[in-house]
């Protein structure tokens, strides 16, 4: 993740961006969202048997495909259990994944010609899974950084932004590390708003003031609990994520939005594989074809994510730079 200093905090409240929704995803089996791209809202279909987007195969795509996963016929797919509505949740039967990674994941693999194998797990073994070859591909909204490409490669499909989400009516709006100073925050481990959080915890003690108070929990249900009852100021997580948050429950508010790479640089969300196991090159091809052909905007659209378009997906783009750490 970048040094601080060198990435731009847009301070203003989440208004036209942030998603309105009339109900809890677990509540029915419809939820009702605002698309900042669109007027009107649109309705999500929470339903374990929601009749998902398709693409038909592409041959030259599939062509691109590494021949074991080309004969084997799947596409080993790893998301995180830990993510939450919009990205990936559980479906009105508690036991069916859905969400935008998924849907992204499954244009995919049907232009590949590959049947999808979906594995949700812990976010640090989303990695280990990768590493060992027992997954092929993560989709998890995972940032590209320059440490991770030492490691990983990378096809990018989305936007990646952030967002502060308080207490309704807690005053707070956040613009940069002065404003967290002292303050009570949660954020995920292992993840990209961790090291933002931290160092701007160090640069709060460099200028005199009081370190962020980092607080952890294990699931988001215990987050937003400790959000709501005052047990901590501030949540730091996924911008989509908060936005549906804010418009399901109606209890908290986003008090600043945090654009991926700052000013000079958009940071990316993106397919991840194990580097040099030749499978990034499908997945970009696959990706640039759901581009192309449309059923990429319909996905985001159906999620509220139309704002987090990308234009054209990239082989290893330019990734957040490393910190001090």
């Amino acid at each position: 993740m970048a040094p601080i200093s060198r990435r731009a905090l847009i301070a203003s409240l989440v208004t036209g961006a942030a998603l309105a929704a009339c109900a809890n995803p677990t509540d029915g089996d419809t939820t009702e969202v605002r698309d900042p791209e669109r007027s009107g809202t649109t309705e999500i279909d929470n339903s374990p048997d929601r009749k998902r987007i398709t693409t038909p195969k592409v041959d030259a795509a599939a062509a691109l495909v590494p021949g074991e996963i080309r004969s084997r016929g799947t596409l080993r797919i790893v998301g995180s259990a830990d993510s939450s509505a919009p990205l990936g949740f559980y479906a009105t039967d508690d036991k069916t994944r859905i969400g935008v990674e998924i849907d992204i994941a499954h244009l995919v693999a049907g232009v590949l010609g590959l049947r999808p194998e979906y594995t949700a797990v812990s976010w640090e073994n989303i990695f280990v899974g990768l590493d060992s070859g027992k997954y092929d591909a993560g989709f998890s909204n995972i940032t590209v950084t320059e440490e991770r490409k030492e490691k990983y490669d990378f096809a990018s499909y989305r936007k990646d932004d952030l967002a502060f989400e308080a207490r309704k009516g807690s005053g707070l709006k956040v613009r940069d590390f002065r404003d967290v100073a002292g303050r009570t925050v949660a954020v995920d481990t292992g993840t990209n708003q961790e090291k933002i959080l931290v160092e701007w915890s160090e640069q709060a003690e460099k200028a005199g003031l009081e370190p962020v108070d980092i607080k952890y929990y294990k699931a988001q249900a215990d987050t937003y609990l400790a959000l709501e009852s005052g047990r901590i100021e501030l949540w730091l997580g996924p911008s989509p994520t908060a936005s549906y948050h804010v418009a399901s429950a109606g209890r908290t508010e986003i008090v600043g939005t945090y654009s991926g790479g700052g000013a000079t640089l958009q940071g990316l969300i993106a397919a991840t594989t194990r580097k040099d196991n030749g499978l990034v090159e499908s997945l970009h091809a696959a990706l640039e074809e759901i581009i192309r052909n449309g059923t990429y905007a319909q996905v985001l659209k159906r999620w509220g994510l139309s704002g987090e378009a990308l234009e054209k997906s990239e082989i290893n783009p330019p990734g957040l730079p490393k910190t001090n750490q």
